[in-house]
């Protein structure tokens, strides 16, 4: 299990947002070490990697969106489907990961990334309309969400530096049974598995609990 790549992007302008200063979806492989670092709250903190940026506060960055990471053999899947290549870090991840269980990793789960850097399993990427605009395909909200694999955000637990290369190995790994696939449903397409958010315990966002709490508030436990 490795780092294929690490990518960082600059804000850039679109069309398909209305945040003040464009996007910072356009990730591109960098080369040398970059330092990972916890950004602070949503809302003030952006990205946790050193010269990446996230411009739109309000729904992206913070301490359980601090690293954004896709698998590629998904991406090679994805190549397959769209008939185009697919650069590293074209989705706006960060990392770009070889041989790594991205949609079966479970919330909390552990990755130990290079000599120092540990990170951990906060959540799945739900897709947004800045990220059909950037990608350019037609329906591509509705596909990416029937697909299910939607990579898995991660908090920085011990800060450090990382290249492309760099090992990853699975540290720890919760007795629970909430994935990044299964979440990813419960917060889109089947919002009857939402209860079952609350086996990950303090390692669920607490965006993600209120979501639970709300819908249990609506329809019983």
């Amino acid at each position: 299990m490795k780092l294929l790549t690490v990518n960082v992007g600059r804000p850039a302008p679109t069309d398909h947002t209305d945040a003040p200063g464009g996007t910072g979806i356009d990730k591109r492989p960098v080369a040398g070490p970059v330092t990972v670092t916890a950004p602070g709250p949503k809302g003030s903190g952006g990205s946790g990697l050193a010269g990446d940026t996230v411009v739109d506060l309000r729904h992206h960055g913070g301490d359980d969106q601090a690293v954004y990471a896709y698998a590629r053999e998904d991406l090679d899947d994805w190549e397959r489907e769209l008939g185009r290549e697919l650069a590293n870090g074209v989705f706006g991840e960060n990392l770009t990961t070889s041989g790594v269980e991205v949609t079966g990793a479970r919330i909390g789960e552990r990755w130990r990334v290079g000599p120092r850097l540990l990170l951990e399993v906060s959540g799945p990427r739900i897709p947004c309309r800045t990220f059909q605009g950037w990608l350019g395909e037609h329906g591509w909200l509705r596909r990416f969400t029937r697909a299910g694999v939607p990579g898995a955000y991660l908090r920085v637990i011990e800060p450090g530096e990382i290249r492309a290369g760099d090992g990853v190995e699975r540290v720890h790994r919760p007795d629970h049974e909430v994935t990044i696939g299964l979440m990813f449903q419960a917060l889109t397409t089947r919002r009857e598995l939402l209860p079952r958010l609350l086996d990950a315990d303090r390692a669920l966002p607490e965006e993600a609990r209120r979501r639970v709490v709300k819908y249990l508030e609506r329809h019983g436990s």
